[in-house]
């Protein structure tokens, strides 16, 4: 459990988000101040979209950052757990001890409100990370399934995870929306110049392909991260079988978690979304998924696979 090198990726993964957020956006913004206002050749002498572009992107680095947390386990209408609840009591000691185990603060718990069952952790840092827990997790588990899931979380926490997981949802999710704005409005723009054309290709071209891109990428190192997870909860729990046996039950289950979107199924401990039998795949959904498949993280828990 080398925490200690995967945080330090993990912070150098965020710099890297944000800075190619920061960079898609002035690109995003160059293009439409061509196609807009002929900058630079016919138009202002200084670019008048690009700026606020920039600053956009600033924004919503800093709430997805320090907020975006929140605004996800609002949107999931999670509740703080209740300890005259001798379930969501048990949950919380055996949050607080996974987090003694992992050497991480304990983070704050709450529970989704939903039949689903699932979880999820998020959070900036372990001094600022929570665990949800669905209610149909609570009624559905055992306490060595619910201790498998939570090392599951933990692990998230502990290696930080969480911050560029939060990140990269709230992100991509501007360039998505920034970029379907921009083809959008491409209709309205002014005669182009060989000048504006110049300027506007690599806006067009960003704004067709980095939604799949971005999609493509977070994607793949959103499974790697939950292949690490699961490896990190059987050593802080020392039982694979409790998390292997949660993820069956979990597979066993069809219904969608109400509130969860596909910006941030990949936040779960399993996709949260309406899912095909889980057993049957293939290469290029795969390719998109936001989880490694369940029968192969099952497989690698209970050693048929290595």
């Amino acid at each position: 459990m080398n925490f200690y090198e995967r945080k330090a990726a993990n912070r150098r993964r965020t710099v890297q988000l944000i800075a190619c957020h920061a960079v898609a956006f002035l690109v995003l913004g160059l293009g439409l101040d061509a196609l807009f206002l002929g900058f630079p050749s016919a138009g202002p002498g200084f670019p008048v979209i690009t700026p606020i572009a920039v600053g956009l992107s600033l924004v919503t680095s800093a709430f997805a950052y320090y907020r975006g947390d929140k605004a996800l386990l609002d949107s999931l209408l999670a509740q703080p757990i209740r300890r005259d609840d001798p379930e969501q009591r048990q949950l919380e000691n055996i949050v607080r001890e996974i987090s003694i185990a992992a050497g991480i603060p304990v983070p704050a718990v709450f529970v989704i409100p939903d039949r689903a069952p699932n979880a999820l952790a998020t959070g900036r840092d372990p001094e600022h990370a929570s665990i949800a827990l669905t209610s149909g997790a609570l009624a559905l588990f055992d306490r060595e399934e619910t201790q498998g899931v939570i090392a599951h979380e933990v692990a998230h926490i502990a290696s930080g995870d969480t911050a560029v997981m939060m990140l990269g949802t709230v992100l991509y999710g501007g360039i998505a929306i920034l970029s379907d704005w921009g083809r959008r409005m491409f209709h309205f723009s002014r005669m182009p110049t060989p000048m504006t054309i110049l300027l506007a290709v690599p806006m067009l071209l960003l704004a067709a392909f980095s939604p799949i891109l971005s999609k493509f990428l977070s994607t793949a190192v959103s499974r790697q991260r939950e292949l690490h997870a699961d490896a990190v909860a059987v050593e802080l729990t020392r039982n694979p079988h409790g998390l292997s046996r949660a993820l069956r039950k979990i597979a066993r289950t069809r219904s969608p978690l109400r509130g969860a979107s596909r910006g941030t199924a990949h936040l779960f401990i399993v996709n949260p979304l309406k899912r095909r039998n889980p057993g049957q795949s293939d290469r290029w959904s795969e390719s998109f998924a936001s989880h490694p498949p369940l029968h192969h993280r099952i497989g690698l828990l209970e050693g048929r696979y290595t």
